[in-house]
């Protein structure tokens, strides 16, 4: 009887283990504390002023104190007349400019501009003293719009999301991606970054404070980010009937031998306790 109440126990445990993720597996930078602070912000940098890379598509528009010189190199104004009104609207059209493979855009009256490797303002003022010896005091405004990263995996809202403002750090992702579910692997990020024409795998772990003294901690555009599921998710994604038929089974199978013992106890107890059990 106690071999097969402990039998029991054993398979109850194992059920329970199996479907239990502990706290530990749940929580973020569990490795924090009131000295991370002094050690991360030795190496931290903010990011604030985003890159430009292959692929990047720019709004520019320049302004100069003779506006009609500057001309050629904006999209003209568009006029409007707005239903049901009898006022003539006015917008600005802004002219995009997609960085090429060589990394460089092709500039009204300039021709061939490098920009790929520049921060955005570093491109502002390239195109400023660029444009000094045609315009007066040019100002030049520069913009980068299709700045996008990917996460996929063990995350509540999978998919693209965009770099806002010119900056998005991991966190911000993974709260935007609605954080991730408890089947991922807060331990195993895998982070995919084009960097030089070159593919790079990175590996992040959520729980330590060398998180945030990392590089990556600030995404860049096109990365693309990837939650491992831990050993729970890889049960469930396999065949769920065949594992809840085989724990049917044993269970069965426990009772049927509990049954059998307890009858067999039975017996003997009834064998002791007869009349003629001393003979």
């Amino acid at each position: 009887m106690k071999k097969a109440t402990f039998f029991l126990m054993v398979l109850a445990a194992a059920v329970m283990l199996s479907s239990c993720v502990t706290r530990k597996n749940l929580t973020y930078f569990n490795c924090v504390d009131h000295g991370t602070a002094d050690s991360v912000n030795q190496t931290y940098e903010p990011i604030v002023d985003p890159w430009v890379q292959v692929g990047s598509v720019l709004t520019i528009t320049v302004s100069a104190l003779d506006m009609d010189a500057v001309a050629p190199y904006n999209l003209p104004v568009e006029s409007y007349l707005t239903p049901g009104s009898t006022t003539i609207s006015s917008t600005n059209s802004l002219q995009t400019y997609l960085v090429d493979e060589e990394g460089e855009i092709d500039f009204p009256l300039v021709g061939k501009i490098a920009v790929a490797g520049l921060r955005r303002t570093e491109v502002k003022k390239k195109i400023e003293d660029l444009l000094s010896s045609q315009l007066k005091q040019p100002l030049v405004n520069v913009n980068v719009i299709n700045q996008y990263v990917t996460v996929l995996g063990e995350v509540k809202n999978p998919g693209r999301y965009a770099i806002v403002n010119g900056r998005l750090t991991i966190p911000e992702l993974f709260a935007s991606a609605g954080d991730l579910t408890p089947y991922g692997k807060r331990n195993n990020i895998l982070l995919t970054r084009e960097k030089d024409g070159k593919l790079e795998f990175v590996r992040l772990n959520l729980n330590e404070d060398e998180i945030f003294k990392s590089p990556y901690f600030f995404l860049m555009p096109n990365d693309v980010l990837y939650v491992a599921p831990n050993s729970v998710r890889a049960i469930q994604s396999q065949n769920v009937s065949l594992w809840l038929s085989m724990v049917s089974t044993v269970a069965s199978a426990a009772t049927v031998i509990v049954t059998v013992i307890n009858a067999s106890n039975s017996n003997k107890s009834n064998e002791n306790s007869s009349p003629n059990s001393g003979n």
